[in-house]
């Protein structure tokens, strides 16, 4: 489930109205460019590259109701679709996992079985909105990115809210990882490259996302890949 169901358009962005579809169009200039610069900055230095590779859990079983914290399981059905992904992943040293039931049972479909789970990489807290069905969310009407990004749900987080103890866990991986985690765990990735813009971003079920570190600068090599 993308963030508040959003839609993109080039300049707004509203909530509910159009289901989670996105237009990164006009975003993926702008990315490009930022890595463009984030990779020609990259080889001038000498220091050693992370890669992080962010999975998203596959298909969750929510009854078409929002679920951030509510622990339900993922659909871990299509065999062809996860020989493929480990194919995509290949060889990985180390596998960090949000310790949800879905990311969970992800990793083991995946046979990558964590080595740590961290309870910053749950999904986002979305409060009094948690269970609703997705028709009924409320509409926000049309926001920009940032404020977007600082609306917090009844009793529960922003996007800026979970980000912030998500990138608390991502800056500190020193090694090549793989994060099997959420939509918002994508995102907030992404957002230390593009900013709120992140929320723009399609982060579809059991798709890879990965970024690269060369000191203290990101760089985004692929976003939102899934098997064909």
């Amino acid at each position: 489930m993308p963030i508040y169901g959003i839609h993109v358009t080039p300049v707004k962005q509203s909530l509910r109205r159009n289901g989670g579809c996105v237009n990164t169009g006009r975003l993926a200039h702008g990315l490009m460019a930022r890595h463009g610069r984030a990779a020609g900055t990259m080889q001038r230095k000498s220091r050693n590259m992370t890669r992080l590779l962010i999975l998203r859990h596959a298909a969750p079983l929510t009854g078409g109701r929002l679920a951030g914290r509510r622990d339900v399981d993922a659909d871990c059905s299509d065999a062809a679709a996860f020989d493929w992904i480990r194919a995509r992943i290949g060889q990985i040293g180390h596998v960090l996992s949000s310790p949800a039931r879905r990311c969970l049972q992800t990793a083991e479909a995946l046979s990558m079985p964590p080595h740590a789970t961290s309870e910053a990489l749950w999904e986002q807290d979305y409060g009094a909105w948690e269970g609703l069905a997705y028709g009924d969310l409320p509409d926000l009407g049309p926001l920009p990115p940032a404020r977007l990004a600082q609306h917090r749900p009844d009793g529960g987080e922003s996007f800026d809210d979970m980000a912030a103890r998500v990138l608390t866990e991502l800056r500190g991986i020193d090694r090549d990882t793989l994060i099997v985690g959420h939509a918002g765990t994508v995102r907030a990735a992404l957002s230390m490259v593009v900013g709120p813009a992140a929320l723009s971003f399609a982060v579809a079920p059991l798709s890879l996302t990965v970024l690269r570190r060369a000191g203290d600068e990101w760089a985004v090599e692929f976003v939102n890949v899934t098997a064909p």
